[in-house]
């Protein structure tokens, strides 16, 4: 459903956000972390699970928390649908070039800025029909992130950072690692001189920087170099390491059980 884009707003303001990732295609997941306060959400469609339906539905599960989506791929088509669905904020993976770069804002914006295809009167975006004017304050609701993720794209970081309509530049940090062959390896000297390059390309651009906390920084470190959007822990591996803390406390019980030691320790809550 169309309304003014929060998150936007706060970072057009100067405000750094911090995010979480939805990866794991539940709903039901993203509306709780929505609850938890983060200041936005990341829905992955690029690794994580889930087609456009699942999008409007996690959209429709968390209306009060911001949400950008990432899409699978630079794809004109793809953007259009995932727009229409109501998203206004989206991250595009893999941008290399300048001409990606563009291909991508204009994928996200009507004419005469973009080629973004028309359908304003049946779409959700528009809150079906219901929003007078939509066309007219679509393009200023959208956000885009565009995915520096390759040692060539950190070559072209300052032409890319420079494409209008392009509101983020958010590096993919293990992503650039692996394009030198240091896949992991996030702080390594090799990966962390090609990071700030690309760095000082987006500063030096004006325009929001973003990331993920890595080997190589910390979240506070980040703010401190001048990230503005940070997108922190995954809903997968949140899930995966209380699932496994539950687990170790069980078994350190059953342990102490069988050792004949004391019934007491954790497992205090259930739920």
């Amino acid at each position: 459903m169309f309304k003014t884009n929060g998150l936007k707003a706060r970072l057009l303001a100067g405000e750094s956000v911090y995010g979480c990732w939805v990866g794991g295609g539940s709903p039901t997941n993203a509306e709780i972390l929505g609850h938890v306060g983060f200041d936005f959400l990341l829905v992955d469609h690029e690794h994580g699970i889930g087609e456009t339906r699942e999008i409007m539905e996690t959209l429709r599960a968390v209306q009060t928390t911001p949400t950008l989506v990432r899409v699978p791929w630079n794809d004109h088509v793809l953007l259009k649908r995932v727009i229409d669905a109501g998203v206004q904020s989206v991250m595009i993976p893999s941008v290399d070039t300048p001409e990606a770069a563009l291909a991508a804002v204009r994928a996200c914006l009507y004419p005469p800025h973009g080629i973004r295809g028309y359908a304003a009167g049946v779409v959700r975006s528009s809150t079906f029909g219901l929003e007078a004017g939509y066309v007219h304050k679509a393009n200023g609701e959208m956000l885009i992130a565009l995915q520096l993720e390759s040692y060539t794209a950190v070559e072209n970081a300052a032409e890319i950072a420079a494409t209008e309509g392009a509101d983020i530049i958010f590096i993919g940090v293990n992503d650039l690692a692996g394009s030198i062959g240091l896949l992991e390896q996030t702080g390594h000297p090799d990966v962390r001189a090609l990071v700030k390059k690309a760095e000082d390309a987006i500063l030096a651009s004006g325009k929001i920087m973003g990331t993920v906390p890595n080997g190589g920084a910390t979240v506070g470190q980040l703010l401190d170099r001048g990230y503005r959007i940070v997108a922190g822990p995954h809903d997968v591996a949140l899930l995966r390491d209380a699932g496994s803390a539950a687990m170790a406390d069980y078994k350190a019980l059953v342990d102490a059980r069988a050792a004949g030691g004391s019934n007491e320790g954790g497992l205090q809550r259930s739920y």
